[in-house]
């Protein structure tokens, strides 16, 4: 696969000069919000994004190549790109493990950088999406694009959030590695590191007047609308999307190297954005950010209205449909049922 084969796809998609696109041979205007016409950050960045794809591809194609020659040739390591699904549950408990004997500060340091990436992929999924085409569907479809990035770094670089956090912990409960009280020590800790490190990146971006044109009022619309359900609804919402956020993880731990890591973190995350679920570590950024950026609300209404049930669902998420769930299936809850 080279990058020649995607070039018509990727030309489609350049703007042309004073903001005109073309597509399928018709030249349509590309509206830009807050002043950004002709402005080819986005153009570049989307352009980036499928070049990244399909390297990744390519690179994956090579070593597959690779492992099926060393094979026929009767030697070489293993060709599995994915580990079974016993494997990936008995690497969560090894984790959960790991995770209970790890001092404090090394927990704090993971959540706080895994809250800052989150952070990062928050503002740069604002930034381009505020300002490319006004339509909502647009906006969201490229925020959903960029957003996964954040899971991405997270679990290549070792640091910790606490959605994926309340599963893998409470696995360890389940199979008598972790006690309840080495649960809530991580959940507390990775919590909080995680706030810290959204409100830097909140910091960075108001310093930098980064909350304005289209980022500004894309971060205002998002977080009203977040704001706007009642408590069930959004307590509903955090379980649905840390369900997807915790089988993120899974497939990540699965999968065997980087390209496959990607495309396991990609969907699940894509998928939770585009259907409008609530992840808490995500609003840690997004709600100071539409604060920021002029919103009319408290910090009392993101808390009551927002962080506070979307936390309640994600923990349920993590804790019993992932947690208990995997442990029913491949650990010690669903052994009696196997007897």
């Amino acid at each position: 696969m080279s990058l020649a084969f995607v070039a018509p796809s990727v030309a489609q998609l350049e703007v042309r000069d004073r903001g005109h696109r073309v597509e399928g041979g018709a030249t349509t205007k590309a509206t830009f919000v807050g002043g950004y016409e002709g402005d080819q950050s986005v153009n570049h960045a989307l352009t980036s994004m499928a070049a990244m794809f399909v390297v990744a591809g390519g690179v994956r194609w090579r070593e597959r190549r690779q492992q099926v020659t060393l094979r026929r040739a009767g030697g070489g390591p293993s060709t599995a790109v994915v580990g079974s699904p016993q494997e990936t549950y008995q690497e969560l408990v090894d984790k959960s493990e790991y995770l209970r004997d790890q001092h404090w500060t090394k927990t704090f340091h993971a959540g706080f950088m895994g809250g800052a990436y989150v952070g990062m992929a928050g503002l740069l999924s604002l930034v381009i999406g505020g300002n490319m085409a006004s339509q909502f569907i647009t906006q969201k479809a490229v925020f959903a694009a960029l957003f996964p990035i954040n899971l991405l770094l997270v679990l290549t670089t070792g640091g910790q959030l606490f959605t994926g956090n309340s599963a893998t912990m409470a696995i360890g409960v389940y199979e008598k590695k972790c006690t309840t009280k080495d649960l809530l020590r991580n959940w507390a800790i990775s919590y909080v590191a995680n706030i810290c490190g959204c409100l830097l990146i909140d910091a960075v971006a108001r310093y930098t007047g980064m909350f304005t044109g289209g980022a500004q009022e894309m971060a205002v619309h998002t977080v009203m609308k977040k704001c706007s359900a009642t408590f069930g609804q959004t307590v509903v919402k955090g379980i649905m999307c840390n369900w997807l956020v915790c089988m993120a993880v899974w497939l990540c731990t699965m999968a065997k190297d980087l390209s496959g890591k990607m495309v396991g973190v990609w969907f699940p995350i894509s998928m939770f954005i585009a259907i409008g679920f609530e992840h808490s570590v995500a609003n840690m950024f997004i709600l100071p950010a539409g604060i920021f950026s002029g919103a009319p609300l408290s910090w009392g209404d993101i808390l009551v209205k927002n962080l506070i049930p979307v936390t309640i669902g994600n923990a349920i998420a993590g804790a019993f449909v992932v947690g208990a769930g995997m442990s029913f299936m491949f650990g010690k809850l669903g052994k009696k049922e196997d007897k």
